[in-house]
């Protein structure tokens, strides 16, 4: 489906033979493929990120179909690297993982089979961006067009931010860490819709760097 940049999160055996035989001629991306030890270091730069469920949850983004994601996963492309997370094969992706997305997709199967085996899932989101993105002319870009001046924030910076706002709201009192109920979830959903870019990142930070300055002196004094 010509997608070739693959990130491999703590694979059981790799590189593996019978990976390389179900390759199919594409044995190439196998070896091109990163190995990362955490879903953060593999989403590292990206500014979009979607996640593939086969169930709805409480917790995280909405889950829109395929289609729909796929026209905007293309449009955030022009902005910057994005990416789709697919869990292993048994347990698909957890809580957390679906979390440190942007959006969640699911494939609207019949109910009484609603999970598709990892290569089937796979292919039906990467035939739904092929399919979309030669639907029409490829984009051309306008060179009199002055670029945006701020680039939306990767995830690794947006990461960086929930950290710092879980580190000043437990110093605060706002966060009881024994008690922390949905607070972060619901920070993460609505700097999520947000969609908030790397001086918005950095406007943030400073703000919570200079609250964490200011409990600093109130402890002094």
């Amino acid at each position: 489906m010509g997608l070739s940049d693959l990130h491999l999160v703590r694979p059981r055996s790799f590189p593996d033979p019978e990976a390389d035989a179900r390759a199919t001629g594409a044995v190439d991306v196998l070896e091109s493929a990163k190995i990362d030890d955490s879903l953060p270091e593999a989403l590292a730069g990206a500014v979009f990120v979607v996640a593939l469920s086969a169930r709805r949850r409480d917790l995280g983004p909405p889950i829109r179909q395929p289609r729909e994601m796929a026209a905007r996963l293309l449009s955030e492309a022009a902005l910057g690297p994005v990416a789709l997370v697919f869990g292993n094969e048994t347990v698909g992706l957890t809580n957390d993982e679906i979390q440190q997305c942007h959006a969640a997709v699911t494939i609207p199967t019949n109910p009484e089979f609603s999970s598709l085996n990892l290569g089937s899932a796979v292919q039906v989101l990467c035939h739904e961006l092929r399919t979309l993105a030669f639907a029409d002319l490829p984009p051309v870009v306008d060179p009199t067009v002055t670029p945006f001046t701020s680039p939306l924030a990767s995830h690794d910076e947006l990461e960086g931010m929930y950290a710092h706002f879980a580190a000043v709201m437990t110093e605060t009192g706002f966060l009881n860490p024994a008690h922390p109920g949905r607070l972060m979830p619901k920070i993460r959903r609505l700097f999520g819709r947000a969609r908030l870019e790397k001086d918005e990142i950095n406007i943030l930070r400073g703000i919570l760097a200079a609250t964490q300055s200011g409990t600093g002196h109130a402890r002094e004094n």
